[in-house]
């Protein structure tokens, strides 16, 4: 199942997303390199690097709303309910004693797999509805909803070292260029541009800054924020928390994948070190 859901505040987050990109970019090569940089080497190299990394947001980006999250297939069979709520005893075997029944989409779901209200489907190890990939951060597409983080604080950062190394160290050449014109450094547009492009850069860098920490904890944890609240609802209640710990790289790998580090930073698909990927819907449950 494709990601992508049609809801009206997520299609907004992305447009908004697209724009802002659109206008760094816009900002970063007309209204610095080609009026601060033009003649010298470093106007093409920061444009090809500036544009490599707004690349590759737009494609983790993309890969992250269009994945699948890992939804749960519905059953070919529709769930007895009536024997749900009798006193009929369940099979215990072992693999399938943690899976529950979700009574919204009628199916069984298998461990760590959640219901989302905004997808109207339940997705293995859930971790939240995010709006501006307008799809569900799951089990398949973490790995580039943070790559698409890491892109987009590095992208903020790039932007916020150029328009500062514009303003602090200015080429000679302009400067030079400007006091025989008698006019100021840097023009009433172009200053506006770039406090515009800082306070936007600034605002995003932090903000991707915080949930890209968020995701990295709740993945060396082993705990999606849904399981974090539950188990410290459980532990107020003094109710046992059974939680089996996990190498941070092992875990790490079950996200990113068992190839080279090097294409943890690709968009690019590898399966991951668990087998969990093959998944069907569990057809001789006894209920």
């Amino acid at each position: 199942m494709a990601g992508c859901v049609r809801d009206p505040c997520g299609l907004l987050c992305i447009l908004l997303t697209y724009l802002s990109l659109g206008y760094a970019d816009y900002v970063i090569v007309r209204h610095i390199l080609l009026d601060s940089y033009t003649g010298s080497i470093w106007c093409p190299l920061h444009a090809v690097g500036f544009n490599l990394i707004v690349f590759l947001v737009l494609a983790c980006h993309t890969r992250a709303v269009f994945s699948d999250p890992g939804t749960v297939p519905l059953p070919v069979t529709a769930i007895d309910f009536s024997d749900l709520r009798s006193n009929t005893p369940r099979k215990n075997d072992r693999g399938n004693e943690d899976w529950t029944v979700c009574n919204r989409c009628e199916t069984y779901r298998p461990p760590r797999a959640h219901h989302c209200r905004i997808c109207h489907r339940c997705i293995r190890r859930m971790d939240h509805h995010c709006p501006w990939i307008n799809n569900c951060v799951g089990e398949l597409n973490q790995k580039y909803f943070i790559q698409f983080l890491f892109y987009t604080g590095l992208t903020s950062l790039y932007a916020m070292g150029l328009v500062l190394a514009t303003w602090l160290w200015p080429p000679k050449k302009v400067m030079a260029e400007d006091l025989d014109k008698g006019e100021p450094a840097h023009s009433h547009v172009q200053m506006a541009h770039c406090i515009l492009l800082l306070v936007e850069a600034l605002l995003f860098g932090l903000f991707v800054t915080v949930i890209f920490y968020d995701q990295i904890v709740s993945i060396i944890t082993d705990e999606t924020p849904i399981e974090q609240l539950r188990n410290r609802l459980l532990k107020e209640a003094n109710k046992e928390v059974l939680h089996t710990r996990k190498p941070k790289m092992a875990l790490l790998r079950e996200v990113f994948g068992r190839g080279y580090m090097i294409c943890w930073f690709f968009p690019c698909h590898s399966p991951p070190s668990s087998g969990g990927i093959a998944y069907t819907y569990l057809p001789d449950y006894d209920v």
